[in-house]
């Protein structure tokens, strides 16, 4: 057998090959594998390691690494708590560690979340403050989050998934989701499983989403009180909003923290395309899985849409066609982008090698009408093609030859050049690096400061009267409104309103509790370049989040990042080696009280700074050379109107304090 292929190959590449156009090397193209947490990729430095450099050997740009597979974290530094898969122990932190040697290469690093599914099995996580132990089955009342289908049953293959319309299951997602933007450098965050789950009871009857207490939330919000059917219109609606509620949340929610950050989703494709099924309503992702994708991108609540286009290409016969499927479903991926991009996602494991690459080919081709996605993603790094997941060949003979056929002439594809025979940048997002709209977000609250939700909120042009956008607030009060043109407007919420004003890049921040309205202006991004390997200790300034304007009392949290220059790391909890932002000069003064945040001590307002000289903690335990540090503080405005000034510096306690100097947090009190 071995001679007759090698004969094969022989014949295969004595072959003239068919000629493609020209790649242009300098044509943005995102090219990106899934990394799934469930094998090789990311459980110690070594595998990393093989992970960034099979990426670049590829001529690929992006890893999508799984960095929450069922309520954990391949991280140190989330609000869910580190994975107890076998990973290499502490310190090592698998997505700062991936970060590192990914950006030294050039590749970006997004992080992929498993949003709703949370564990799977009778036996219970490690962690007791797990999200499972804290809010699963064996929780009731409010405290249980679990979904459940119409008839009772509360685990899809397995699975246990959070409820999308539970107030506390949704809030908890966003603010997963911006823990990981807050404290680690990524590249973007990648939204899978953010629907209702499969295993409903019929085809296009969605009959998941029957927690109790998102179940009275639809009865109060509505004014019903029976227990609707699964394909009750209203009742299918709701369940899709609260979907698109927290991706709205976790979009605007991620840019506060970092505008450039590129927010993604897996979308689904089951079955045929749009065109065949009667149009995009009617297809499964939207009617059963409630999942529309194609609203999110239309809305621009989301930057990148990845359609999981898991279709076998070697099934080519009616009915089920599956070449037929991808291709709809590409077709018509490229031509609903609106103003954000997508790219398409494939299914390396359920093809053959030249299979997938003939997938890739159509993936990056233009559709009839001329458009184009802005790339591809295959699924996945540890089974790349069929024989991997059958198990007749191992993942890193696969991965080899995968790799060959994407940058090198061979058997697997006739078209020369080969579809990724030179590198290739990353595509630009223009509505985030070169922005004309700003955006809203804020929290509706009645007299005794208590949020409201389920509430619509009015976006209405102050200059003409017109109502621009009407929202409803989630389960916590909470609202947004994403590409807003510059100027003023009212926000309104019956007799409640405020004005914000919208600039381009911004985001305005509001509550209709308040008479007053703040914002946040756009963030500092990084340098270009940072001094590295300074002997010592060392630090340089690295970015920050944008200046608030606030209203008097009101509270803004601020992120300031500093990189670690020198050759020494900083551990939390030792002296002489702890890294603290001090305050400074000329404001307040070195060691001195602000006006703006403190301890409650020597005049400064109470805020939770360590001290009231110490602005902020080192938030990761360790932070070692060429890592960086994503310092938070919560500061107040003063009752004065005026502009604030507060100095800050690193410093290691007890030992000396470190560059960057000149760093400033202004505050505007209205």
């Amino acid at each position: 057998m071995r001679g007759s292929l090698a004969v094969f190959f022989a014949v295969v590449l004595a072959v003239v090959p068919l000629s493609a156009p020209q790649s242009d090397a300098a044509t943005p193209q995102l090219r990106a594998l899934w990394v799934d947490a469930f094998g090789d990729g990311i459980y110690d430095a070594a595998q990393i390691d093989e992970l960034v450099a099979y990426t670049k050997s590829a001529n690929l740009n992006t890893i999508i690494a799984q960095v929450v597979r069922r309520g954990d974290c391949f991280c140190a530094r989330s609000i869910a708590p580190r994975t107890d898969a076998p990973i290499a122990a502490a310190p090592f932190d698998p997505l700062q560690t991936l970060i590192e040697k990914a950006h030294a290469q050039g590749i970006q690093v997004h992080a992929w979340v498993i949003a709703t599914a949370i564990w799977r099995g009778a036996a219970p996580p490690a962690a007791p403050d797990h999200v499972f132990n804290l809010h699963g089955p064996s929780s009731s009342g409010r405290e249980n989050w679990i979904t459940f289908r119409s008839d009772g049953q509360d685990q899809q293959s397995g699975d246990y998934s959070l409820d999308p319309g539970h107030p506390d299951a949704a809030d908890w997602v966003a603010r997963l989701v911006a823990s990981i933007v807050a404290n680690y450098d990524v590249d973007g965050v990648n939204l899978d499983r953010i629907r209702y789950p499969d295993g409903n009871l019929a085809s296009g009857v969605p009959s998941w989403g029957y927690n109790p207490t998102a179940l009275a939330r639809f009865q109060a919000a509505t004014g019903r009180s029976d227990r609707p059917a699964p394909q009750d219109a209203q009742w299918a609606q709701w369940r899709r909003d609260q979907v698109t509620t927290i991706v709205r949340r976790v979009y605007l929610e991620s840019y506060a923290v970092k505008p450039r950050v590129r927010v993604s989703i897996d979308g689904i494709t089951y079955g045929a395309g749009p065109a065949s099924q009667g149009g995009w309503e009617r297809t499964r992702t939207y009617a059963e899985q409630l999942q529309d994708w194609r609203g999110w991108l239309a809305e621009g609540i989301v930057d990148l849409a990845i359609p999981m286009n898991y279709k076998r290409d070697s099934v080519v016969t009616e009915p089920g066609n599956q070449r037929r499927m991808y291709d709809e479903w590409s077709e018509f991926s490229k031509d609903n982008q609106f103003r954000r991009q997508t790219a398409i996602g494939s299914a390396l494991y359920l093809n053959s090698i030249a299979d997938s690459v003939r997938q890739i080919r159509n993936a990056l081709a233009p559709s009839a009408a001329g458009n184009l996605a802005v790339g591809w993603v295959g699924y996945s790094y540890r089974t790349p093609d069929e024989q991997t997941n059958s198990g007749t060949r191992s993942g890193a003979a696969s991965r080899a030859l995968l790799a060959q056929a994407l940058t090198q002439p061979g058997p697997y594809d006739a078209v020369t050049p080969p579809i990724f025979s030179s590198p290739a940048e990353i595509p630009d997002m223009p509505w985030k690096t070169q922005p004309v709209l700003g955006h809203v977000r804020g929290t509706l609250r009645d007299d005794a400061g208590v949020t409201i939700a389920d509430r619509a909120v009015t976006l209405v042009s102050d200059a003409s009267g017109a109502v621009v956008r009407t929202q409803t607030t989630d389960g916590m009060g909470w609202f947004g409104f994403v590409d807003v043109a510059p100027g003023r407007y009212r926000v309104a919420a019956g007799a409640r309103s405020t004005t914000v004003d919208v600039i381009a890049g911004g985001l305005a921040t509001t509550s209709l509790a308040a008479a007053c309205t703040g914002s946040e202006g756009p963030g500092i991004a990084p340098p270009a370049r940072v001094p590295s390997g300074i002997p010592g200790l060392h630090a340089f300034w690295y970015g920050q989040s944008g200046y608030p304007t606030l209203c008097a009392g009101d509270r803004s949290t601020a992120t300031v990042a500093f990189y670690n220059s020198g050759t020494m790391g900083w551990v939390s909890g030792r002296m002489g080696e702890v890294a603290y932002l001090g305050t400074w000069v000329p404001e307040p003064g070195q060691d001195r009280a602000s006006v703006l945040g403190g301890d409650g001590t020597n005049g400064s307002p109470a805020t939770g700074w360590p001290r009231y000289n110490r602005a902020a903690l080192q938030p990761a335990q360790y932070v070692g050379p060429n890592q960086v540090a994503w310092f938070q503080f919560t500061v107040q405005a003063p009752s004065a109107p005026g502009t604030y000034r507060l100095a800050i510096r690193p410093l290691i306690e007890g030992a000396q304090w470190l560059e960057d100097y000149g760093v400033f947090w202004y505050v505007t009190v209205k």
